[in-house]
């Protein structure tokens, strides 16, 4: 079972519906045992990293996540879920993250071309980087979903595909039980459900 964390931010019911699709159990919840109890761990986000964040200190749900993770339970950060999982954030000021992947966040304004706009929303093609288990059904060039206005530097030993907006820009990581996405699996058709497919089989 998929224990989808509902903390206030998130596309919940996108994510779960996106998993019974490929016949997976998920369940959304806020419920430490439920969590606990889970075979592995969606973390969602939409909007703003200093709320998410906060909410996530507040109700002590960073301090489960760092917890699950050091028993090796897969867990999984989407769009802003992904970028919480990195040390801190530069999005109207500096924010903490739940520092599970080394890493922080930075704007894409003055980054990528200044012709291009800010937020990157739309299909952009995947480039892979290296082998990994998240990514296994994918192949060079499959085109995915992205909303974003941010994106994940510093983290090269966890990047695992990248994307293409007048520069790279970090679209994918996965270091040993921890794996993320910037972009949405949940709206990316086919290729994210072979996305979410491949994290439903991580062991």
């Amino acid at each position: 079972m998929i224990a989808v964390i509902d903390y206030g931010v998130g596309n919940l019911f996108s994510i779960k519906s996106s998993f019974a699709r490929i016949g997976a159990d998920a369940v959304v919840t806020a419920d430490r045992k439920i969590i606990e109890n889970a075979d592995r761990i969606m973390l969602p986000g939409v909007g703003a990293y200093e709320d998410a964040a906060k909410k996530l200190r507040e109700s002590g749900m960073g301090d489960l996540l760092r917890e699950e993770v050091k028993k090796g339970k897969p867990l999984m950060g989407i769009c802003l879920g992904m970028q919480l999982l990195f040390e801190k954030s530069y999005e109207y000021g500096e924010h903490e993250g739940l520092s599970i992947l080394k890493g922080e966040v930075v704007p894409m304004k003055g980054y990528v071309d200044k012709t291009l706009k800010v937020p990157h929303i739309g299909w952009n093609g995947l480039h892979l980087e290296r082998d990994s288990k998240l990514l296994k059904y994918c192949k060079e060039g499959d085109c995915v979903y992205f909303v974003h206005s941010y994106f994940a530097t510093n983290c090269k030993e966890s990047v695992i595909a990248t994307t293409e907006y007048s520069r790279p820009i970090t679209a994918a990581v996965e270091k040993d039980n921890v794996f993320g996405c910037q972009f949405h699996p949940e709206k990316s058709g086919e290729v994210g459900l072979n996305v979410l497919r491949a994290f439903c089989e991580v062991k």
